[in-house]
């Protein structure tokens, strides 16, 4: 007889460990968050330092992995599905040129600034290319957070935001493609373009249709025998429309936010924003502890490379401001600053591109680690941030939203 003890052995080590980091990143992350907020801080930028604590920098309980990095993008997925559940269509179209705007010179500010400084440093032109390309990338997902938190997510600025963000990703994904088939020796201006239209049509088709052709089939979908089958749907149609995102080269989140703006109206009266705000609450400190554990300290142990990390910071930071805060300027300059500060975190979005161009070999350890400290010091500068530029705004349920002219 074959002797499977061995074998028991392993698979019992490995559930083991599975708990392990289940338990320690969510405990660490809710002990941060429950300090910071006893400090009057947010406490998304307690969970991120929670992550920098547990992981391989400081005490090496829980280390990047595979595990760590699903249980993250599922985290963020259920974010912006709860996020776009308080976010109706309209709301989004009616300040739909003003957030384009705010995409464009978000992108156009920090791809320029951070190529220019990254040249001005003596690296090469396609590292200097792939630096700009990550500065551009802004993490909805923790400016989606604060502004949960503080109750200000039918704000006029924080609906510009969350348009900007669906946009930039766009333009985001389009200057990674025309990056990465440089790296490769060329451009493939078909593939670009295909992506292009299948990226504008996806997001229009959801935007546009996707209300109308839930409330048509709501009735149905609650006559269905499956326990709670209105939010098994909602969550069908979220992890659905993520993944369809994914396939067409989206990000995930920018499917889920869709599906859940798509569920908005419908949900109105249900339980399902409650149900859905309970489960981003528990996965959510995986998708913000693993921010934090992606930071190496040994990677900035060159005193030119922490120079290099903190001048690319101050740019990143002052580019995003002055940028996205140029084209809401109008609105006066407190709101212009919330639009730039909200649109200021690069998260994991920054993250995924310096490590494209790692696995390229067009980006060095060095760059890595500049890229890195950027994206993770932006996450944490904007939540206490945004505090007080939104101090008093917090709506109750019985305020509207006061709408914003068709042009924006």
């Amino acid at each position: 007889m074959t002797n499977f003890t061995p074998l028991l052995v392993l698979a019992a080590d490995a559930h083991t460990q599975l708990l392990f980091t289940l338990f320690v990143m969510f405990v660490a992350a809710k002990l941060f968050a429950e300090i910071f907020e006893r400090l009057r801080q947010p406490a998304v930028a307690g969970e991120i330092l929670a992550g920098v604590l547990i992981g391989p920098s400081v005490l090496n309980w829980v280390q990047p992995s595979e595990l760590t990095a699903t249980l993250s993008e599922i985290g963020v997925i259920f974010l912006l599905f709860f996020v776009g559940l308080e976010t109706k269509p309209a709301d989004i179209f009616r300040v739909g040129f003003r957030a384009t705007m705010v995409a464009v010179l978000g992108v156009i500010f920090p791809f320029i600034a951070g190529y220019a400084m990254f040249r001005f440093w003596g690296q090469t032109n396609i590292e200097s290319i792939f630096v700009g390309a990550a500065m551009v990338a802004t993490s909805v997902g923790i400016t989606a957070r604060v502004l949960g938190q503080m109750k200000v997510l039918s704000a006029e600025t924080s609906r510009i935001i969350l348009g900007a963000a669906v946009i930039d990703d766009i333009l985001g994904l389009l200057i990674l493609a025309v990056v990465s088939s440089m790296a490769k020796g060329g451009v493939n201006y078909w593939h670009i373009g295909t992506t292009a239209a299948l990226a504008i049509g996806f997001t229009l088709l959801i935007a546009l249709v996707g209300a109308r052709t839930v409330n048509k089939i709501r009735h149905r979908v609650e006559n269905l025998r499956v326990g709670q089958s209105y939010l098994v749907f909602g969550f069908a149609v979220c992890l659905g429309l993520g993944l369809i995102a994914s396939y067409i080269g989206v990000a995930a989140i920018i499917g889920a936010f869709l599906a859940g703006m798509a569920l908005s109206e419908s949900a109105e009266g249900t339980d399902m924003p409650l149900q859905a705000e309970a489960v981003t609450e528990f996965l959510l400190p995986f998708f913000l502890t693993s921010i934090g554990m992606q930071l190496n300290l040994s990677a900035m142990a060159n005193g030119s490379v922490i120079t290099l990390a903190i001048l690319i910071t101050l740019l990143a930071c002052i580019t995003k401001i002055l940028g996205c805060g140029l084209a809401v300027f109008k609105m006066g300059s407190k709101k212009a600053l919330q639009v730039g500060v909200g649109m200021m975190p690069r998260g994991e979005v920054g993250i995924v591109v310096a490590q494209i161009g790692l696995g390229l070999g067009t980006i060095g350890d060095a760059a890595y680690g500049v890229v890195l400290v950027m994206a993770i010091a932006t996450t944490l500068l904007a939540p206490p941030l945004l505090v007080p530029l939104y101090k008093g705004e917090a709506q109750t349920d019985e305020e509207t939203f006061v709408p914003l002219s068709p042009l924006g």
